[in-house]
Parts: structure tokens; C-alpha cells; sequence
């Protein structure tokens, strides 16, 4: 019993060193906000909100996989839950990417960014 406590302490410790790993980038990402990733866009947006995005769920991922316990369930559930979230996502990204550049061009002659 000592020995599963020890190996969920220990995995615990390692979930906790890699979301703070991906959320020190983030936040150093956005602290210095390279020229080159602020002034380049792909897909209509700059590649450092796509780095943002990638991050979050590459975060959502791992946090699902390691405390939702996915590691251990079956093949096709693990790909419901996981397909359906990432279809999700990319479809909620892309609303909120076209939905924000279309108010951004609408209200650019009557707000002062």
C-alpha cells in the first residue's frame, strides 16, 4: 500500500513540475511579447496567441489525462472524450478569432485602441 502511495506522490510532483513549466512560458511569453511573434500573424491572428492556444490545450490535455485518470480507461472512450474537447475547442477558437477580428474592424473608426 506504502509503494501506490509513494508512486501517486511522486506522479503528482511530476504533473505539478510540467504545468509549471508551460505556464512559466506563458506568462514569460506575455511578459516580453517578442517582436516577431506580436508582428506575424497566421490564420488571422499573431503567432503568439496561436502559442497561447497551443499552451492552454496542451495544459487541458495533460490536466484531463493525469486527474481524470484517461491513462487507464479504454481506447474509444479516451477518444470520445478527448476528440470531442479538441473539436470543441477548435471550434470555439475559431468563432471567437473571426467573432473578435470582425468587431475589432467594426469598431476601429470609433474606438482609440
Amino acid at each position: 500500500m506504502a509503494h501506490a502511495h509513494e508512486s501517486n506522490t511522486k506522479r503528482i510532483w511530476i504533473v505539478l513540475a510540467i504545468l509549471t513549466v508551460l505556464t512559466t512560458v506563458e506568462v514569460a511569453l506575455g511578459i516580453v511579447r517578442p517582436d516577431f511573434l506580436v508582428f506575424n500573424d497566421f490564420l488571422g491572428t499573431h503567432l503568439l496567441n496561436w502559442i497561447f492556444i497551443i499552451l492552454t490545450i496542451a495544459k487541458a490535455y495533460y490536466i484531463a489525462w493525469a486527474f481524470m485518470h484517461l491513462e487507464g480507461e479504454k481506447p474509444w472512450l479516451r477518444r470520445a472524450i478527448v476528440w470531442t474537447g479538441v473539436f470543441l475547442i477548435c471550434y470555439l477558437v475559431t468563432l471567437i478569432l473571426i467573432e473578435g477580428d470582425y468587431l475589432h474592424d467594426t469598431l476601429a473608426p470609433l474606438v482609440k485602441w
